[in-house]
């Protein structure tokens, strides 16, 4: 069954973890993916395991962090036929240090990719969603939106505003009868590249060894297991499921929602 045949999606930070595993899931529903990312690489090896699945995709470089970016991104799609119907806002990265010893450049760097990325692709592609008759705005979250974590401020802070945002844009929709719905979705420990940039300040190692990464990731999967009452490790695949859902007319009457994928752990 292809829940979002003839449709088009965009899905940021799509080179890797959660947002290719969100390119791969909306593909095989039948969507025309545009997979956008900072890592070019990434991003075409993204387009080309969606192609090789039998889906279409293709790739656009976007630093979800810069105005200019979004508005020549906005300008290339409304060259395109067809109009936008699903936004995935999945960017972001965390940078996890106590308050003293992060920098104020490390905290607005978390601000500008978590949050303002939230404020622009609204800004720009809101437009283009509104001649879909009919459009979905799903944005990333965590369940570090929901609850405070401790040397996580930063995080914290700007995947709450994630989840407000995207219920006050909801209400703003829903009060201009454009057709879109938006809602968050909030993921528990899952199992990407992230848990490694953790321990490195919020960017993937350059100087250390594979085994190293390989270490380091292992820690942190144990450690996800542990404070997770399924006791499995949650894969790109489960949030992306979610995601699908949300993207699809099975929920068109779901706006200003949350939806924790998380395997139990904001529950206990």
């Amino acid at each position: 069954m292809e829940r979002l045949a003839g449709k088009i999606a965009v899905i940021t930070g799509a080179g890797s973890g959660i947002g290719r595993g969100c390119a791969l899931a909306l593909a095989a529903e039948g969507a025309s993916v545009i997979v956008t990312d900072v890592d070019d690489a990434a991003g075409h090896e993204t387009c080309a395991l969606v192609e090789r699945a039998g889906g279409r995709a293709r790739f656009e470089h976007l630093d979800v962090s810069e105005e200019e970016a979004w508005r020549n991104f906005a300008q290339l799609l409304s060259k395109n036929p067809g109009a936008l119907h699903v936004l995935v806002n999945n960017a972001g990265i965390c940078i996890s240090q106590a308050v003293t010893a992060m920098s104020y450049s490390a905290w607005r760097r978390q601000c500008a990719v978590n949050l303002d990325s939230m404020f622009l692709s609204a800004k720009y592609l809101l437009p283009l969603m509104s001649e879909a008759g009919g459009a979905s705005i799903i944005n990333i979250s965590s369940v570090a939106g929901l609850q405070g974590i401790g040397g996580m401020t930063g995080y914290c802070a700007t995947k709450g505003g994630v989840r407000l945002f995207s219920k006050a844009l909801a209400l703003e929709c829903a009060q201009a009868s454009n057709g879109i719905r938006v809602n968050s979705v909030h993921p528990g420990a899952i199992d990407t590249a992230i848990l490694v940039k953790l321990a490195y300040g919020g960017a993937m190692p350059r100087d250390a060894s594979q085994a190293v990464v390989a270490e380091v990731r292992a820690q942190a999967v144990h450690a996800g297991l542990a404070a997770t009452p399924l006791g499995v490790s949650g894969q790109p695949s489960d949030v992306a499921a979610g995601v699908v859902y949300l993207a699809s007319d099975d929920a068109r009457f779901v706006t200003g929602s949350e939806l924790v994928i998380d395997g139990g752990a904001f529950a206990s």
